[in-house]
């Protein structure tokens, strides 16, 4: 009998957005570029592969792009990738999301930044109740929001210090302080109440809720 060696697992692995096309530049097939990420020197190294997320429509769909060079111009990073000679090529991938292939077992090097995939499935608690979970984190320009799936519906949560005050990935939970009315519905003010005479009264006013925003970034953490 012969013994084989049994082979390494592979690591599990995921993707990671890491920046946006945003516009061409120059007439040469550079692009300016939203970034995503903390660590461009890492990221954005001469023959670094990217998925792109493109609409089905485009001729980029399903299709990887390889960079060439990254340069700054004014202190604004410009893409030059493989097989994007001219203008005309560029202006093809506007708007176009880079992606690239991550190891689940590797961390955020800031400190209080995670992943997406480390906070999906974490437990939404408030006030040592359980009240939802994690379902996905949308980025937008303004704010990062947790969505927290509860029976019916969803709830979206501004991923912000004052609101979400503790992330802890190894017990599975996201402590959430959301103010009152995110998620519940606040009764209405039933107004003064009458004394029978003709006068109906004042009319009840009061303040509308406003939340803070956070920054975007590959590794999402609560702004402040």
């Amino acid at each position: 009998m012969s013994a084989q060696r049994a082979s390494a697992p592979r690591p599990a692995r995921t993707q990671l957005r890491v920046g946006r096309l945003t516009k061409a530049h120059g007439l040469k097939g550079g692009m300016k570029i939203e970034l995503y990420t903390d660590d461009p020197d890492r990221r954005f190294t001469p023959g670094a592969s990217f998925a792109l997320q493109v609409p089905t429509s485009s001729p980029w769909h399903g299709k990887a792009i390889q960079l060439a060079e990254l340069r700054w111009y004014n202190g604004h990073p410009v893409a030059f990738f493989q097989d994007v000679a001219d203008r005309d090529a560029a202006e093809s991938l506007v708007k176009a999301i880079l992606w690239v292939d991550h190891d689940l077992a590797e961390l955020p090097v800031e400190e209080n930044a995670w992943y997406d995939h480390q906070l999906v499935g974490l437990t939404a608690i408030r006030d040592g109740v359980a009240v939802g979970r994690v379902v996905r984190v949308d980025h937008l320009p303004a704010q990062d929001l947790l969505v927290i799936a509860q029976d019916e519906r969803e709830v979206l949560v501004p991923f912000v210090q004052a609101i979400v005050p503790a992330v802890d990935v190894e017990k599975g939970t996201v402590t959430l302080t959301p103010p009152a009315g995110l998620f519940e519905d606040l009764a209405d003010d039933p107004g003064p109440e009458t004394t029978g005479s003709d006068d109906p009264g004042p009319e009840a006013s009061g303040p509308e809720a406003t939340g803070p925003g956070a920054p975007d970034s590959e590794a999402t953490g609560p702004g402040s």
